[in-house]
């Protein structure tokens, strides 16, 4: 139940996301950000807010585990937009290993996305994103977190 622990404090964050997050030849565009994560429920739940001062906006992701289930939902909000998306389901494994599934659109195309997260140590971690849109066949990735502890 306190598998995002590691997250609370503060991180900067080296952020990699494709111009083109359905084409897996589209560039690559490096922009930082800071984020700041909380842990309540006494493990049960985590809330980070994460700024992206060069992009001009922020989001919230809101984790939350079902202990009935053994699996966390991860919640993610946009300034931009206001809105709520869709959640990612999920768990980590024996490995360390985080991988969380969902169904969502982009683009105005269904998509299932893919979130994982790995290399997690005291002062560092990796999140990336990857979405399919052939029924989980092929992945693209376009996402890429590098976080380091402040």
């Amino acid at each position: 139940m306190n598998d995002f622990d590691f997250l609370v404090g503060s991180w900067d964050v080296a952020n990699r996301w494709r111009t083109d997050f359905l084409d897996e030849s589209s560039e690559w565009e490096e922009f930082p950000a800071v984020s700041h994560a909380s842990r309540h429920f006494e493990g049960g739940a985590n809330l980070d807010e994460i700024i992206f001062p060069t992009k001009d906006f922020a989001g919230l992701t809101l984790r939350l585990y079902d202990a009935e289930r053994g699996q966390w939902s991860l919640h993610w909000a946009s300034q931009r937009t206001g809105t709520l998306f869709p959640p990612v389901t999920g768990s980590f494994g024996a490995d360390g290993v985080g991988e969380f599934y969902g169904d969502d659109t982009y683009a105005g195309r269904a998509i299932r996305a893919r979130f994982v997260w790995s290399g997690i140590t005291r002062d560092s971690a990796r999140w990336e994103q990857a979405f399919s849109v052939d029924g989980e066949k092929t992945w693209v990735t376009n996402w890429i977190m590098e976080f380091s502890r402040r």
